[in-house]
C-alpha cells in the first residue's frame, strides 16, 4: 500500500483525496519508481480543482512531473537504486502522475538524474524550468547574441516565462518582459 492523490469525479465535479492505494492499481508500466518530489504545475491545478477538462479518465494521480529512485524495472536502461526524473508524456493527464509515494511508467519516458543534482532541484526546476530551458536553448542555437539586441518574454510572471527571465539574465540578454497581468512593460 501506498498514499497518493487521487482524483475521481461524482456529478461531474472533481473530487480530490489522499488514498491508501493498493500496488495492484498501479497503471501498466515496465520501472517501478519511489517517488521523491513532484511539483505542483498550472495544469496540475486545473485537474485537482475540475476548472479544466485535464483528465478524462478516472481514478487519476495528478502531477505531471516527477523525480524518484527505481525499485524495479523490466527495462535494461534502469536498475534499482537509479535516481530518474520525468516530465510530460501525458502523466498526470492520461497515465496516473507523480503525486504519490509510488509510481509504475514506461522507461522510453525516464531520463536518469544527472550526476550533480539533488531530487529537489531537480523538482524546484521541474517541468516550467525544463520548457523555459528549451525556449531559450532555442534562442542561443538560432544565433542571437545579447548585443543583438533585446528579447521580448511576453508572460513573464508565469512559471516558464519567469524562469525564461531568469535563463537569459544570466546569459547577459538585454530583456523586456511584458506582464500582461499587469498591462505593462518592465525592461531589465
Amino acid at each position: 500500500m501506498f498514499k497518493a492523490l487521487v482524483l475521481n469525479q461524482e456529478d461531474k465535479k472533481t473530487l480530490a483525496s489522499i488514498q491508501q492505494v493498493d500496488e495492484s492499481q498501479l497503471p501498466e508500466g515496465d520501472v517501478e519508481i519511489a517517488v521523491d518530489y513532484s511539483s505542483l504545475n498550472f495544469k496540475d491545478g486545473l485537474a485537482i480543482t475540475g476548472k479544466g477538462k485535464i483528465i478524462r479518465n478516472f481514478p487519476m494521480v495528478p502531477g505531471i512531473d516527477l523525480v524518484g529512485t527505481v525499485t524495479q524495472s523490466d527495462d535494461a536502461r534502469y536498475q534499482a537504486g537509479d535516481q530518474v526524473v520525468l516530465t510530460g508524456w501525458g502523466v498526470g493527464e492520461n497515465h496516473w502522475g507523480g503525486m504519490a509515494e509510488k509510481a509504475r511508467l514506461k522507461g522510453d519516458w525516464l531520463v536518469p538524474l544527472v550526476d550533480g543534482m539533488t531530487p529537489e532541484k531537480a523538482m524546484s526546476i521541474g517541468t516550467a524550468g525544463f520548457t523555459a530551458m528549451l525556449c531559450v536553448q532555442a534562442i542561443v542555437d538560432g544565433g542571437v547574441k545579447p548585443e543583438d539586441g533585446e528579447v521580448l518574454v511576453t508572460g513573464a510572471s508565469g512559471g516558464v516565462g519567469s524562469v525564461a527571465v531568469t535563463y537569459l539574465l544570466s546569459l547577459a540578454t538585454r530583456l523586456r518582459r511584458l506582464l500582461v497581468a499587469h498591462q505593462k512593460m518592465v525592461s531589465y
